[in-house]
């Protein structure tokens, strides 16, 4: 036993260390990495579809808590972070409070009625449409002249996004690079910002999944509500080290290869996900 809980914690580490770059490198958080991850580990040991998807997804929230402060901290020293996007002088059209809005009210109403099999296949289709996107996505590609920030866009889409992240278990980055580079924001900025929109998503995801992962049963150890602690802990040690180094790489390199080397990778995970899915 002693030996099987130090190579999970390992595996946790090593999980958390490749989350963490990622999540500098990409701004993506890290779910796409950290979901997977422990969805096939509490599998593994033996714990209920359901009840994997589920923590898997709350615990990565909780850890994005740490990789996405530690990823927007370093990007605001770069001057990479657009903060009139994030919380600007009117609350009210702050992207970040209604992004929050959504991923409470996914977290604590919507996803406890949702399957585990649902979230499977809905994670992995999603991973799968990002992984095109890192391929085959051009930096021409353009839908506005700016990112919206007046009227009802930010209520709207803000919680509609930011609810749609909190059932993936994943923080802003896979949606939000997108949609910025579309809006002809810099690619830099637009990953130093979704960083710092990811904490606006995982702080009232993490609350909401605890609160709604309350009483029910075959939950792993050391798990409060949805959110598995171990696995928080673990990854979160070795996502806050790695961080700063994937935002320093991403400053330092052309990311067109990189970024056709994890849409490669991605899909392969969506694939190995959706056969997972359909043979339980």
């Amino acid at each position: 036993m002693d030996t099987q809980l130090f190579i999970l914690a390992f595996a946790l580490l090593a999980v958390g260390g490749v989350a963490g770059f990622s999540a500098g490198l990409f701004g993506i958080g890290g779910g796409a990495i950290i979901v997977p991850a422990l969805y096939y580990t509490f599998s593994a040991l033996g714990y209920s579809q359901d009840i994997s998807m589920h923590v898997a997804i709350a615990t990565s929230m909780a850890v994005i808590i740490v990789s996405s402060l530690r990823s927007a901290h370093s990007h605001h020293h770069r001057g990479a972070v657009d903060w009139s996007l994030v919380w600007p002088k009117n609350p009210l059209r702050s992207w970040g409070i209604w992004i929050g809005v959504g991923s409470l009210i996914a977290a604590l109403i919507i996803s406890p009625h949702l399957s585990g099999a649902s979230l499977v296949s809905i994670f992995a289709v999603f991973i799968a449409g990002i992984g095109l996107q890192f391929i085959f996505g051009r930096p021409e590609w353009t839908l506005l002249n700016h990112v919206p920030r007046d009227g009802i866009v930010p209520p709207i889409f803000g919680s509609i996004l930011g609810g749609f992240c909190a059932l993936l278990g994943i923080g802003f980055g896979s949606i939000g690079v997108t949609l910025m580079v579309l809006c002809k924001k810099k690619i830099h900025e637009a990953i130093g910002t979704a960083a710092a929109l990811g904490f606006f998503i995982s702080l009232p995801a993490t609350i909401g999944y605890i609160l709604s992962g309350q009483n029910i049963s075959g939950r792993p150890d050391y798990s409060i509500g949805y959110v598995n602690v171990l696995g928080f802990v673990m990854i979160a040690i070795t996502s806050f080290i790695f961080a700063p180094l994937g935002v320093k790489t991403a400053h330092n390199l052309s990311q067109q290869k990189l970024r056709i080397v994890f849409g490669i990778c991605l899909l392969g995970l969506a694939l190995n996900m959706i056969r997972k899915g359909l043979l339980v």
